[in-house]
């Protein structure tokens, strides 16, 4: 009998295998000739006394004959010869011959020729009727598909607690890569990982590195790919990102060893980017495995949909905070906790982790008007991975968990947006994030330059910023500046940046230029008037300060000075 391969214990949806038929069979049975295909599928198993049944056999089938086509002429050796060639060329699994009523044992040019062509050939004796061998089969047929919608209904089941779970695409994956031998990668609209899962046990992260429950385990050949492999798999990702419909693209990658990738795109109700499933296997999958990779498909659509184009727990958050607007700072521990629980969900993200604002403005004010509010809103959900972005008359703003890295902000910047990213935060001081991004956004408007809150010197220099700074000196500072006699402008800088650091002392300005006070009182004076404004008022004093912080360093001013005398 031939051996049961470790690939039949495989569900396998609606077929059997030739190597779990004969093992139901009785042990009478022969096989004469093993043609290596016990692990093929068998369709059917159909008895036939023609001697030409192939016009009406589909492929995969056992055929049954008691050889009355080999009576006479037609057991020839080249009449059985072409009759087994025949099988063969139409797909046929096996031949079965049974003894009696016409032959006592099997042909010996049927034999050779099932030798010679590579058909499997069983003798079944004249106990065992035709009948009860096309019974057999369809009972392993029945038992077999019944065992295998009981998998996956199980299946289902765990698939539905993954997307109840608080991170259901990393459960989803965990789940998927328990059931089918593969390694899996989700990877969001911007072209990231965010949630991965192996065969072999790895666990399962997204791209911001945080780590998730073991996946299980399964079949060979399920090893995720490194982290320096992932650019082996930008041409397939490229192309389900951008393309359209839903499809499976197919990849062969040979490092470290042979494996077959297939991508899933994940798309919105009207058709848009919202990501793709990766996934990779030694070998191709069975009917049932691709069920539970299709239903697993649809699930993280469902999620990404839900996720970017809309879900209860923002409009609860709303809710509660345009109905409570206090109870942020003044509410009790259940209450705070169930509106961080809210905001979590918005954002993808858990209760403690940190949060960011990130406001952004159109790098060309007076450019090309851009995509529909509605598009628009939905480009910055998919991006930033959040619920929780509104459109602003300066551009937008939102509320994500992402760290915003370089490759985010390049993709922005890309598409002619600037961003103001803000520093991590808790639920609380969201409102302070916000201010403290809002008083970048003048700078990020002015120079055409993204910034970060946490890279900036809190102070009105590092706000204002070099550009901006330099714009203001040159604006207040002009009658000085535009001075074609660089001694006497670097001089007049040299007394007005000492005179507003002494705090308008003409003592201490005199000391420390090592001039006259009244030197120093005649050349303030006639700096008010170049200047044409009153250094009497603070403000003022205050602005030119800040100018000259980004006014170039002058030559000492006693080497211009005008006499100590009056």
């Amino acid at each position: 009998m031939l051996p049961l391969a470790p690939e039949a214990a495989v569900e396998r949806l609606g077929f059997v295998s030739l190597e779990q038929f004969l093992q139901k069979l009785p042990p009478e049975l022969k096989v004469l000739h093993d043609g290596g295909n016990g692990a093929g599928m068998l369709r059917w198993v159909e008895p036939s006394e023609l001697e030409d049944p192939t016009p009406y056999l589909l492929d995969g089938e056992f055929i049954l004959t008691a050889g009355l086509p080999f009576l006479g002429e037609g057991g020839s050796e080249g009449k059985v010869d072409a009759y087994v060639q025949r099988l063969v060329g139409a797909g046929v699994g096996a031949l079965g011959f049974g003894l009696e009523p016409y032959f006592d044992a099997v042909p010996e040019t049927v034999l050779a020729a099932c030798r010679r062509h590579n058909l499997t050939l069983v003798e079944f004796p004249r106990t065992v009727p035709f009948a009860a061998i096309g019974l057999a089969f369809s009972q392993l047929l029945e038992s077999d598909n019944a065992r295998v919608f009981r998998q996956l209904a199980d299946t289902n089941r765990q698939l539905m607690r993954a997307v109840l779970s608080a991170r259901p695409e990393h459960e989803l994956l965990a789940a998927l890569v328990q059931r089918v031998p593969v390694w899996a990668l989700f990877v969001g609209a911007d072209g990231r990982i965010r949630a991965r899962a192996a065969a072999d046990g790895g666990g399962s992260g997204n791209s911001n590195g945080s780590a998730a429950s073991p996946a299980g385990t399964a079949g060979a050949g399920a090893n995720p790919p490194a982290a320096v492999e992932f650019s082996a798999l930008q041409p397939l990702l490229k192309r389900l990102l951008a393309g359209s419909g839903p499809r499976v693209e197919m990849e062969s990658l040979e490092d470290p060893r042979p494996s077959t990738v297939f991508g899933h795109p994940l798309r919105s109700t009207r058709d848009a980017n919202l990501g793709a499933l990766i996934l990779g296997s030694a070998g191709p999958l069975t009917p049932a495995q691709n069920s539970v990779v299709s239903s697993v498909v649809g699930l993280l659509e469902l999620l990404v949909r839900q996720r970017t184009s809309g879900s209860l727990a923002p409009s609860q958050l709303a809710t509660a905070l345009l109905l409570h607007p206090d109870s942020v700072a003044s509410g009790g521990t259940k209450h705070i906790n169930g509106l961080k629980d809210l905001l979590a969900q918005s954002t993808s993200s858990t209760r403690s982790a940190p949060l960011r604002v990130v406001q952004g403005v159109k790098a060309e004010p007076g450019g090309p008007a851009g995509d529909s509010p509605v598009r628009e809103l939905l480009q910055w959900r998919r991006m930033f991975d959040t619920k929780l972005v509104e459109i602003t008359d300066y551009g937008f703003a939102a509320i994500t968990r992402l760290k915003v890295d370089e490759s985010l902000l390049a993709e922005a910047e890309e598409l002619g947006w600037r961003l103001v990213i803000g520093d991590a935060t808790e639920f609380q001081a969201l409102a302070s994030a916000y201010r403290r991004v809002t008083s970048l956004r003048a700078r990020v408007q002015a120079t055409g330059r993204s910034a970060r809150v946490d890279e900036v010197t809190w102070s009105v220099a590092g706000l204002l910023g070099r550009e901006a700074g330099t714009m203001l000196a040159a604006r207040l500072l002009e009658p000085v500046l535009g001075q074609e006699d660089p001694e006497r402008r670097a001089a007049q800088l040299a007394v007005l940046r000492t005179w507003l650091g002494e705090n308008g002392s003409w003592d201490a300005t005199a000391k420390a230029l090592g001039l006259h006070r009244n030197s120093v009182r005649r050349q303030i004076n006639a700096l008010a008037e170049l200047l044409d404004t009153d250094l009497n008022q603070a403000q003022v004093r205050a602005e030119l300060w800040f100018a000259l912080q980004y006014v170039d360093e002058s030559p000492p001013a006693t080497e211009a000075a005008p006499s100590q005398s009056e």
